[in-house]
């Protein structure tokens, strides 16, 4: 489990909290249950190191008062409109047998051990978080949903994610679905048998034969009739020298 030291603040104007911010801290504030509001800051630096960590928002981290330690979960975090910087975070308290709603992020194993995703299969996620009732102390860290022997054309609904009796997921009356393992867009062409590849080739012969005996009957066509034309060019030139017929 996180935790981070904290120090109680008791500024009142924004000017205080800006000097606190420029100090490199953050304020806070710890709510819930029957306890009052208690404001707090925090360190920028140690905060921000947990926030580069996954699923932030739905660990539970334990935070170092005055002495005492007190499990809380990060509900919300403001950050500031030209840095970026976090510059508030709201923790609520962690108190046994209240139940609370949060996003539980969903996690995927054995992807290598899929036959679906071999063989080119796409995984298709609709929820990467689901939104859970549960016991504060009984927060889960993630779904996990295992993919191995997982084929084509299988889906993962919630009534296939193991949880504890405690925890419900918010949405009720369905079986809805968090993911499906889908066949790929672009199918493979399966290769072609060596047989089939032989025959193609003696079609393909046959073709060539067929062209080349009708360009020889072209060609001797051709031939024939360009004799007959030299013919009868011939016989007009050998009409054209006889002497015409003298009068009588």
């Amino acid at each position: 489990m996180n935790s981070l030291n904290a120090n109680i603040r008791n500024n009142t104007t924004k000017g205080q909290l800006n000097d606190l911010r420029k100090s490199g801290n953050v304020p806070a504030i710890i709510y819930g249950g029957e306890e009052v509001n208690q404001k707090i800051y925090i360190s920028k630096k140690l905060l921000k190191n947990l926030l580069e960590k996954e699923n932030f928002l739905s660990n539970i981290i334990t935070i170092n008062l005055d002495g005492k330690s007190q499990n809380v979960l990060p509900r919300e975090i403001k950050y500031d409109i030209y840095s970026d910087e976090p510059n508030h975070v709201d923790f609520l308290r962690v108190l046994p047998g209240v139940k609370i709603k949060i996003e539980v992020p969903v996690n995927f194993i054995n992807h290598e051990k899929s036959p679906g995703l071999k063989r080119g299969g796409v995984l298709n996620i609709v929820r990467r978080k689901v939104e859970l009732r549960c016991p504060s102390e009984k927060i889960p860290e993630n779904l996990t949903i295992d993919l191995d022997g997982v084929d084509i054309g299988e889906s993962f609904k919630i009534s296939s994610v193991k949880l504890d009796s405690s925890v419900t997921p918010t949405i009720q009356g369905r079986d809805f679905v968090i993911a499906t393992l889908a066949a790929p867009t672009v199918m493979k062409e399966p290769e072609k048998p060596a047989e089939a590849e032989a025959s193609e080739g003696e079609e393909g012969a046959e073709g060539a034969e067929s062209k080349e005996a009708a360009s020889t009957e072209g060609e001797k066509g051709a031939s024939d009739a360009s004799k007959g034309d030299k013919k009868d060019a011939e016989d007009k030139k050998q009409a054209e020298k006889k002497p015409s017929n003298e009068k009588k």
